[in-house]
């Protein structure tokens, strides 16, 4: 598949990529079929592998076209593949509402009940977010466990999450989905000592006692206050680089775009970051921002974010605000489109939809440059399609690097420009300001003279206050 081909550098014995290294380890873990979890000798305990899941995938259509449910199905079946799970069947159901009991109705329940007996399936994976009751309902009847949309992708982030921040993000998001969710049998519904019990205790520990499940509950909730409060001070000092570059006024780009859309690559493409690229759902978490320079030599930097899907769960959107305030605070928004999709246009509208939420606190977002990426992969028929379905984008190719040039291009006109226009004479022994003039400012004239360099350019408000001393006022 298309991972061999990510491997071709390291075998070839050239200097591996992070991102190279990265997708080496993670096929090397991949889960494997037929393997037990159960060990039946120690000697197993270095092969073990974690039991590929058969799992069944049910659907609730109760919106939209055939065409729309179907695709929404087929990324859930994508979804559970990520997560390392094996589809066998998949059924759909077109209701005006999910049945507030067991998501679907009886009839079909039972009906998905035979399915999975028949297919030998131990999970039920749903193409929605089901409520306690409802998950409680279905694991009694079909006798197998049952995973919602939402609890698949807090696993997928789960297996993907690789900095402190990223980890601690995608706990806080898991905590808040299982919070209401907790359940108790047996041992768990049992209640500490008290009444008489606990008479010897002294005050505070006579009364009916707490069961296990409020215990829980507790933790959970403290672990949450922690987490919180961990991510907060994280927040800060993405702040304060955040700040350092403001303060230096070097120019922002974010990329952002649907899950799988090609994020990564076209990072990879424009700087040579060298990050992990995967043919796989939400395969990067972590944002990565790498140095930029547009073809005129003006520095800038583009930072990856992570992907969007369609009903992101909101845990997510905010356990990762953080992480997506990056995209609040560019100068310029690169949305990148999966031209190999069927439905470009939807997956433009599931990201945007995720932005509004986080603008709600920011008055201004940036300017978007929508980029279809994976021009290569369609053909001359499809290109006509989406360059009238998406008509104000840019067509590239991070793969093949088609169109990557003049993207730069773009991306330089828009972004923003020096705006304070200097006039001076900088001495001979100055050369460090010179230089600094051509690498962050518009240089209009330079020449030569006895005394020194002069220069007129155009420049950020910091660099025109070093420059001051050297103003070369009243001169012709």
């Amino acid at each position: 598949m298309a991972a061999d081909a990510e491997f071709e550098p390291i075998l070839a014995g050239s200097e591996p990529s992070t991102g190279e290294m990265e997708l080496e380890e993670r096929a090397s873990l991949r889960r494997i079929s037929g393997l037990s979890t159960e060990l039946e000798d120690i000697t197993e305990v270095e092969y073990r592998r974690l039991r590929l899941e058969r799992v069944v995938l049910v659907g609730v259509w109760t919106e939209g076209d055939a065409e729309h449910a179907d695709a929404s199905l087929a990324e859930l079946a994508r979804l559970a593949e990520t997560a390392g799970s094996e589809v066998l069947e998949g059924i759909i159901q077109r209701r005006d509402r999910p049945d507030p009991g067991t998501y679907v109705g009886s009839g079909k329940v039972r009906e998905l009940r035979d399915l999975v007996a028949s297919n030998g399936a131990d999970t039920v994976i749903c193409d929605g977010e089901l409520s306690p009751g409802q998950l409680r309902q279905l694991e009694e009847k079909l006798k197998v466990k049952v995973v919602d949309r939402t609890a698949l992708i807090l696993d997928i982030f789960a297996q993907h999450a690789r900095s402190k921040e990223g980890k601690a993000q995608v706990e806080l998001a898991q905590l808040q989905y299982f919070l209401p969710r907790l359940r108790g049998w047996g041992e768990a519904m049992s209640r500490q000592a008290g009444g008489r019990a606990g008479a010897n205790g002294g005050v505070g520990t006579r009364g009916p006692g707490e069961t296990k499940l409020e215990t829980d509950r507790r933790s959970v909730h403290k672990r949450i206050s922690k987490l919180r409060k961990e991510l907060a001070a994280m927040k800060t000092v993405r702040g304060t680089k955040r700040s350092r570059r403001e303060a230096n006024e070097v120019p922002g780009v974010a990329i952002a775009g649907y899950t799988n859309a090609g994020k990564s690559s076209l990072l990879n493409a424009l700087t040579g970051a060298g990050v992990l690229v995967e043919d796989a759902l939400f395969a990067t978490l972590d944002p990565t921002t790498r140095k930029a320079v547009t073809p005129e030599g003006r520095p800038h930097t583009l930072t990856d974010t992570v992907g969007f899907v369609r009903h992101l769960p909101h845990q997510l959107v905010e356990a990762f605000r953080s992480t997506l305030e990056e995209v609040a605070s560019a100068d310029l928004l690169v949305h990148v489109v999966d031209g190999s999709e069927g439905s470009p246009h939807e997956q433009v509208a599931a990201v945007r939809e995720v932005l509004s939420e986080i603008s709600e606190e920011h008055s201004d977002m940036p300017p978007e440059l929508l980029v279809v990426n994976k021009i290569d992969s369609v053909d001359a028929t499809r290109m006509a399609e989406l360059r009238r379905l998406l008509p104000e984008a840019v067509f590239v190719s991070a793969h093949s690097g088609k169109g990557i040039e003049g993207l730069r291009e773009i991306i330089a006109d828009r972004l923003p420009r020096p705006e304070v226009f200097v006039d001076a004479l900088i001495p001979y022994t100055r050369g460090d300001l010179v230089a600094r003039l051509h690498n962050d400012g518009e240089v209009v004239v330079e020449e030569h003279t006895p005394e020194g360099t002069r220069i007129q350019a155009k420049v950020r408000p910091d660099l025109a206050s070093l420059i001051e001393p050297f103003a070369a006022h009243g001169a012709a």
